[in-house]
């Protein structure tokens, strides 16, 4: 019989608000037989049945909602859910490049699949996901028949639940990179040793969307990864670009692409960014276009006051070198960093930087990075466009 897990009088709220966690505070009791990993019932207070979750105690998110019925959480449950997952992409994305299981938003906690080409880079980060591996895997190759299957479970969170931190073969062979074409770029992407699944896809419609103001432009990226934004606008007509990024294997695969793209007016520098900004600014450079792409500067509420300065020094400096009509991309990937919040950052930088900014358009994360309604943690992708009026 399936172990229950009940909730402290009145936290049935979020759940019952379709928010995927329950937080180890808001739990009153489990039974005994639930174990760390299990599929458990959830149970309010007053008794009333809620849906069913993954358990790990030793986790702060100590519960991650599955369903809200007694449909059996079984491998063919899990199945079910990753194929719904690959029918929405199949609608709205490029299978040769994206996100094929967004965790949560596709009620797979957790989990995160991402293909490149012919191979599937996957990272599940609880517990409980973890026991479903072998099926989540079958899924995909029954669904999409990749070249290889790599996993990219080295990350420092898994720890938190639990588990090790691993890397591997799970399924066919998988090479050192692998060619992708992203808007009809074509970009080499390191698989098994690039950042997070080796490559950011939740850009890739954003990065598209800075065409219309990159002809003949002077274009700088800051943060520019391995060239996403920079090769883009050279693509779409630049005529100077330059990325700066502090990781020295980044910036190799960017020159990389630009070769294989055959630009020659990229630029690849490799510098700290607000170094790099400030340096910049003071020498009176000017650009027609800037891009910044930073790393989450909020990892939780308690560092947003920090991130608020971050923000606002780096979009400060680039819009000091915006002359009117340049045009400013500016991103923030802080799920603390509500998107509200980011705009009033980058006012107060505008009005200290003293101009006048026109929202072109304000943007999210790609469609194959849908949002969950109730779960605000799932939007955390800003993007920003913006045209200087001086």
């Amino acid at each position: 019989m399936t172990p229950q897990v009940y909730l402290k009088p009145g936290k049935e709220a979020r759940v019952l608000a379709g928010h995927p966690w329950v937080f180890r505070s808001d739990i009153d009791r489990a039974q005994k037989e639930a174990n760390p990993g299990d599929v458990v019932r959830v149970i309010a207070a007053k008794g009333r049945f809620l849906g069913q979750a993954v358990y790990n105690p030793h986790s702060m998110i100590t519960l991650r909602m599955l369903s809200n019925d007694e449909t059996p959480v079984d491998r063919a449950f899990v199945k079910t859910r990753v194929r719904e997952a690959i029918a929405l992409r199949r609608q709205v994305a490029d299978l040769d490049c994206c996100r094929l299981i967004f965790a949560e938003s596709d009620r797979l906690p957790a989990v995160i699949a991402d293909k490149f080409g012919d191979v599937i880079s996957l990272q599940i980060l609880s517990l409980g996901m973890a026991r479903f591996q072998e099926a989540i895997v079958e899924a995909l190759v029954e669904e999409l028949s990749p070249q290889g299957i790599w996993e990219r479970n080295d990350v420092p969170v898994r720890e938190l639940e639990g588990m090790s931190q691993s890397t591997g073969l799970l399924w066919g062979s998988v090479p050192d990179r692998v060619e992708i074409r992203e808007n009809g770029l074509k970009l080499w992407v390191d698989v098994k040793q690039g950042q997070k699944t080796g490559y950011f896809l939740d850009q890739k419609e954003n990065r598209a969307a800075i065409a219309p103001f990159a002809r003949d432009a002077r274009a700088l990226d800051i943060c520019t990864h391995t060239g996403g934004f920079a090769l883009h606008a050279a693509m779409y007509g630049a005529k100077e670009v330059t990325g700066v990024d502090l990781s020295e294997p980044a910036l190799a695969m960017a020159l990389e692409n630009a070769r294989l793209n055959g630009f020659d007016q990229v630029a690849f520098v490799r510098a700290n960014a607000f170094d790099f900004l400030r340096e910049q600014a003071d020498a009176g450079e000017q650009y027609d276009l800037i891009i910044l792409d930073p790393p989450a500067f909020a990892k939780n509420k308690a560092s947003l006051p920090g991130a608020r300065k971050g923000y606002k020094e780096i979009n400060l400096r680039a819009m000091k070198m915006l002359g009117t009509g340049g045009v400013l991309v500016t991103c923030s990937c802080s799920q603390a960093m509500l998107p509200e919040l980011f705009r009033q950052v980058i006012q107060e930088a505008a009005a200290d930087a003293g101009v006048t900014l026109q929202q072109v358009e304000w943007r999210g994360p790609a469609r194959d990075h849908p949002v969950l309604l109730a779960s605000g943690e799932t939007n955390y992708l800003k993007c920003g466009i913006f045209r200087v009026l001086q």
